[in-house]
């Protein structure tokens, strides 16, 4: 028996790898996980572990059936580190959610000249911290380049170095318009341009698999491509866009990621969203952050208010008035912490409502935005996690005036890697057979 062809895309995420693989017309084939290989004392990833990670996700993955013809990788849009000419790692990535980075931050942000072109925000948590704190490790003077950690894998396997445009726009030193990076910044944090490899829109070939290790020849074709991926939001994003073109996704996982493609450039400034480059296009990518899992956590410190959030999110109870109260104030960006405002309620149940509403709130509100921005015609849909919780989707919908769907693709980004991978070879799989939405008024 022959082998079947298959595209596959790797989602490398903050916890979880997640791999997934479809035919020709989109049919997939197979989804399997891994732990991302974090180090126990500080997080930081080894980017040889994440390798062997990623070869034994695509050998589980392919077994005896299938080879793959072209693979794209999405994921973290921060981590990176700097490797010499043969790709050895000279650093772990430092974590984007390390809590060492504002310190770090805070020696360099007087040097920083302004740069609202690069369309995002500027604070610790953006690549150029992990440049800064990179070049002061020892063996640093060794490195060729600096290569963001989703795009490591694919420069191994493809010989050569590059970075997604979606990753570079990350850094708050790039300008994602003119597809170049901002020379000041860059010289600020990471010392110099020669560090930066290649910038790859994603979704282009970056070139062939390359060598002849056991794993080239076991699970790729003799012809199989390397597509460029980039971070997983605007990625996932941009897969739902293929069934409905005015689509706003609401990812929501670790964080509540609202995403959509957008035929512009925003003119002048702005900050109630970020701006990366657009995917397979000439416009823009458009995405609003809102945290999640660190405001559920603050608020579950309280044992009878954890218990009714978990009810609320299963639909196990009924929120209260409270629900579309005022009186919880969720935690800023960059690290505030979330409170109450006074008087608190005094019902474990009315806490745990208003808390929920709050945050139901929040990305109801950045979708309203993103519908506002464009013409008529914007469709919502929910994916993630904790687009799986019935309670949670019937909440978000009630105080929503927006219709939405559910993705029913429990690895969106993976999926919607793999298609970028099928389109850059010239296949022409069916988005609907690949995702399939299911409207919320469906049995979840």
């Amino acid at each position: 028996m022959g082998f079947e062809d298959v595209a596959t895309g790797l989602d490398i995420g903050s916890t979880n790898m997640k791999a997934l693989a479809i035919t020709r017309d989109g049919r997939v084939i197979g989804r399997t996980s891994l732990p991302t290989p974090r180090r126990e004392l500080d997080l930081m990833i080894d980017a040889h572990q994440l390798l062997e990670q990623a070869e034994i996700l695509l050998r589980d993955l392919c077994g005896a059936r299938y080879r793959i013809a072209a693979i794209s990788i999405a994921g973290i849009g921060e981590d990176g580190m700097l490797v010499d000419r043969d790709l050895v790692p000279l650093t772990p990535a430092m974590a984007w959610f390390d809590p060492r980075r504002q310190d770090l931050f805070n020696q360099f942000l007087a040097t920083l000249t302004p740069c609202p072109a690069s369309g995002i925000s500027t604070d610790a948590f953006r690549t150029m911290t992990g440049w800064y704190w990179a070049v002061r490790q020892q063996g640093h003077e060794r490195a060729h380049s600096w290569l963001a950690l989703t795009d490591y894998v694919a420069s191994f396997w493809s010989g050569r170095t590059f970075m997604s445009d979606t990753l570079a726009a990350r850094s708050a030193a790039f300008l994602p318009k003119e597809q170049c990076w901002c020379r000041e910044r860059v010289e600020a944090t990471l010392g110099t341009l020669a560090l930066l490899p290649p910038i790859k829109r994603t979704g282009d070939i970056v070139g062939p698999v390359r060598g002849k290790t056991a794993l080239v020849r076991e699970v790729f074709t003799d012809s199989a491509m390397v597509v460029a991926g980039g971070r997983d939001h605007p990625i996932g994003g941009w897969g739902i866009t293929q069934i409905a073109p005015r689509a706003i996704l609401d990812s929501m996982g670790t964080a509540e990621v609202i995403v959509t493609q957008s035929a512009d450039f925003p003119i002048g400034g702005q900050s109630e969203f970020d701006v990366a480059p657009g995917i397979r296009s000439q416009g823009a990518t458009l995405l609003c952050v809102e945290e999640l899992a660190r405001n559920l956590a603050w608020a579950r410190r309280e044992p009878e208010t954890a218990s009714f959030i978990d009810k609320l999110f299963s639909g196990a109870e009924t929120p209260d008035s409270y629900l579309e109260s005022a009186c919880f104030e969720r935690g800023s960006h960059g690290g505030g912490e979330p409170s109450f405002r006074e008087p608190v309620p005094d019902k474990p149940l009315s806490r745990a409502s208003a808390i929920v509403g709050a945050l139901a709130r929040a990305g109801n509100d950045a979708v309203s935005r993103f519908s506002r921005l464009g013409t008529d015609g914007a469709q919502a849909f929910m994916a993630g996690g904790w687009a799986r919780a019935p309670g949670w989707v019937a909440i978000k919908t009630r105080l929503s005036t927006q219709a939405f769907h559910i993705v029913r693709e429990p690895e969106l980004t993976a999926a919607s890697a793999a298609l970028l991978a099928a389109r850059a070879i010239g296949w022409s799989p069916c988005p609907r057979n690949l995702l399939m939405p299911c409207d919320t008024r469906d049995k979840l």
